[in-house]
Order: C-alpha cells, then structure tokens, then sequence
C-alpha cells in the first residue's frame, strides 16, 4: 500500500514564521496542520492557505495547558492514526530590557511554560503518534539568543539583556539534545532549528532582518530530513550552530 501522504502539525502557526512553515510544507505536498491558542485565528489563517489549493486544517492548541495538548492528540490518532512531523514553533517573548537581576520571576516563569514546557509538553504527547511515521521528524524552533556563539544577540551580549527569552532558548536546545539521545536507533530526527533575525514586526528591516520565508526555509529543512540526517543538532539554514 502506497504511503499516505506526509502530515505535519505545526504549533503557535497563525501567522509570521508559523504560518510560512506550514505553508512551506504543504506547498511539499503534506497535509499540515496548523494550531494556534485562538481557534479562530487558526481557522482564518488555515483558510488562506486553503483557498489557494494547500491541504492545511487548523485545531485550537495551548501548549501551556495539559489538556488542550491531550484533546488534540486525541483528534489527531482519530483522524489520522499517526503524525510524521511536529514543529515546535509556539513562543514567547520577553521584554528586550529584561536582566536577569531585575526580571519578574512570575512573567519569567510564563515564558518558560511556553518556550520550553510547552514544547516539551507537547512532544511527550505526541511522541507515540511520530513513533507510528515511517519517517518521523522533531524541529523545535529555538534562537540564536539561546547561544554562546551569536554575536549579535546571543547569551554574552547586550548587558544581559532579554534574559528569559535568551535562558529558555538555551533550555530547548539542551531539551532537543535529551530527546535525541533517548530516541536515537528509533528513526525520530530530532533538532532545534534557529531562523535567524525575521522581520516578524514593522521596522526590523533596518536592523537586518531577513524576509519571514527565508527563516522559515531553515525549520522546513530540518523538517524535511533524509533519514540518514543529524539528529540532536543546532541549525540555521541547514548549517550548525554552537550554542
């Protein structure tokens, strides 16, 4: 029997680097499904991508809360028995002014629960359904703000500044190392993936974004991995980065 078409889920895709992923991957031919915490807004993004000939579907997820996660695992192995793909692209963000000596500890732990638990919530609830793919693959979007070795904005740079943000990155790269180390021999590629500087909001042009598709090219690459691709590894545009 032929193999059904590649599905993909995409976490925090109603718009920006989010939506050009599924868009990307479905534009591959894959049926992408695309969550957002607003059903709304995931249904109106979805819809965009539909009229245009993608095979894309949208479901409501907050990836902080457990049973959110648990009902669209349910709706996923009803439907379709099986998930090839997880895009852990759901994030936060901090006040770039942010130090680590002044920061809010209560605003520090909410972006944690989104950046680093909600991936990780959600890749321990999918993870049975990838281990059903001939051919699984596990991106978690990370950031160069996670690294020791980006100069611009990375972990040693600006006076501390943005520390939640730069902190929890650094944890979902070490979390994507865990989880490639317990999955290795299982044919699940796991990898954190950053975009690079993307001009996600009016203005960042003139700071050197690059345009949202070319960031989005980076997960879709890690995404689309043969099987005998790296696995636990820091990437941007298919090279890797030390972090």
């Amino acid at each position: 029997m032929a193999q059904a078409p590649t599905l993909a889920l995409v976490t925090g895709a109603a718009r920006n680097i989010g939506l050009e992923v599924v868009r990307q991957l479905a534009a591959k031919g894959m049926t992408v499904i695309l969550t957002a915490r607003d059903a709304d807004q995931a249904q109106s993004a979805a819809a965009s991508l539909v009229a245009s000939g993608l095979k894309v579907v949208s479901h409501p997820l907050d990836v902080t809360d457990a049973s959110s996660v648990s009902a669209l695992v349910d709706w996923v192995e009803t439907e379709y028995g099986r998930l090839d793909v997880l895009v852990n692209n759901a994030a936060g963000f901090a006040d770039w002014m942010e130090k680590p000596s002044t920061a809010d500890l209560k605003a520090v732990q909410a972006l944690m629960e989104i950046n680093l638990y909600g991936s990780w919530r959600v890749t321990q609830a999918f993870l049975p359904l990838l281990k059903k793919s001939a051919h699984p693959r596990l991106v978690n979007v990370s950031s160069g703000a996670g690294s020791h070795g980006e100069m611009q904005f990375g972990l040693n740079t600006n006076g501390g500044s943005s520390a939640s943000y730069g902190i929890s990155k650094a944890a979902l790269n070490a979390l994507t190392v865990k989880f490639a180390a317990e999955l290795a021999g299982t044919g699940v590629l796991v990898n954190a993936v950053c975009p690079g500087l993307t001009a996600t909001a009016p203005g960042m042009e003139a700071m050197g974004a690059r345009p949202i598709p070319e960031g989005a090219a980076s997960i879709v690459w890690a995404a689309t991995l043969p099987d005998n691709g790296p696995s636990g590894g820091f990437f941007r545009d298919g090279q890797p980065l030390p972090w």
